[in-house]
């Protein structure tokens, strides 16, 4: 087995390896709003939902140059944010909001996306996305000049009609699953997916 000690190398050729070793991983297709009112639209996979009390949303959010990305940017100015779950008819358009546009040029305008607006915050989510967490800031940990930590809290949960059971609480894909990024420009689909219960232990607890 080989071994790298990561310490010694630097930050591009580590993220390359831990991109390459954590997959897959779910994408946050961020919508955020300037205080000008530009609506940003951008993907992080450097995401996902840690907590339900509070409802735990962290981002990844990559510097440029040191300074702030306009995701970033909107939330500390604006405080709020709507992460939009994109499925593999939505990627060409996810991946094109990838592009770094000038800070005066929203992406939702550049590239046509259709919005509609959340329930309980400012930016507004993509209609054509199935399903939308809208958010809160709650904190931002910055940990080197490449990279702030944006923890929000989810305030509501926006799906496509007929995809919630809220009887059971249970959300129904239908099969079209969220998009998964692996590294690079490889993206994959959620295709076979199997169930598997965890034992309970005699006298235990699962």
């Amino acid at each position: 087995m080989s071994v790298v000690d990561l310490d010694t190398l630097d930050q591009r050729d580590r993220y390359k390896l831990l991109c390459a070793t954590v997959i897959p991983r779910p994408v946050a297709w961020v919508t955020t709003r300037s205080a000008d009112g530009i609506v940003n639209a951008a993907p992080y996979s450097f995401f996902n939902v840690f907590g339900q009390d509070p409802a735990l949303i962290i981002l990844g959010v990559e510097r440029k140059g040191g300074s702030a990305k306009d995701t970033a940017r909107n939330i500390a100015d604006c405080g709020e944010f709507v992460v939009n779950i994109a499925t593999p008819a939505l990627l060409e358009a996810m991946v094109a909001s990838a592009a770094a546009y000038p800070s005066d040029v929203g992406e939702v305008d550049a590239l046509g996306l259709a919005t509609l607006p959340s329930s309980k915050v400012a930016p507004p989510r993509l209609a054509d996305a199935p399903v939308a967490l809208e958010c809160r800031h709650r904190l931002t940990l910055n940990f080197s000049p490449e990279r702030d930590i944006v923890i929000g809290e989810a305030v509501a949960l926006a799906a496509r009609d007929g995809m919630l059971d809220l009887d059971r609480m249970h959300v129904e894909w239908g099969g079209d699953w969220p998009v998964a990024r692996l590294f690079a420009d490889r993206y994959a689909r959620l295709e076979e997916i199997g169930r598997h219960a965890i034992p309970t232990l005699p006298g235990g607890s699962t």
